[in-house]
């Protein structure tokens, strides 16, 4: 089975990529649906990010319970916190496997977060 991609975006990239039964979702960063970065802290910042992811793997039919694994960059460590809380209200019941780094981010945001679900055709 080829790849599959789903979504488009004003950078080159697709927001998820089947490959088999697994579905890749690029990193998504805290912006709405105007395009503008989401007002407010790692709450609010980390709220939209994971909506984004939501709706990413929607594209592929997929749902946040198919996550198997994400990977977490946060600008600041010591948002670590505030991030987890709202982190595991999205993942309540067997929560993916997870990395979660500090790293200088490519715009001026809080967070971004990428995911793999596996999903079985």
């Amino acid at each position: 089975m080829p790849k599959q991609c789903f979504g488009t975006s004003h950078v080159p990239l697709s927001p998820a990529v089947r490959a088999g039964e697994f579905v890749y979702v690029s990193g998504q960063v805290p912006v709405g649906s105007d395009g503008a970065v989401v007002k407010g802290g790692i709450v609010e910042q980390t709220e939209q990010v994971l909506s984004n992811v939501k709706a990413a793997l929607a594209l592929a039919g997929c749902v946040m319970d198919d996550v198997v694994k994400t990977t977490v960059w946060l600008e600041d460590a010591r948002d670590f916190g505030a991030f987890n809380a709202v982190y595991a209200r999205h993942f309540p019941k067997d929560p993916p496997a997870r990395t979660t780094v500090e790293s200088r981010l490519m715009i001026d945001i809080k967070i971004e977060v990428e995911a793999v679900a596996y999903r079985p055709l």
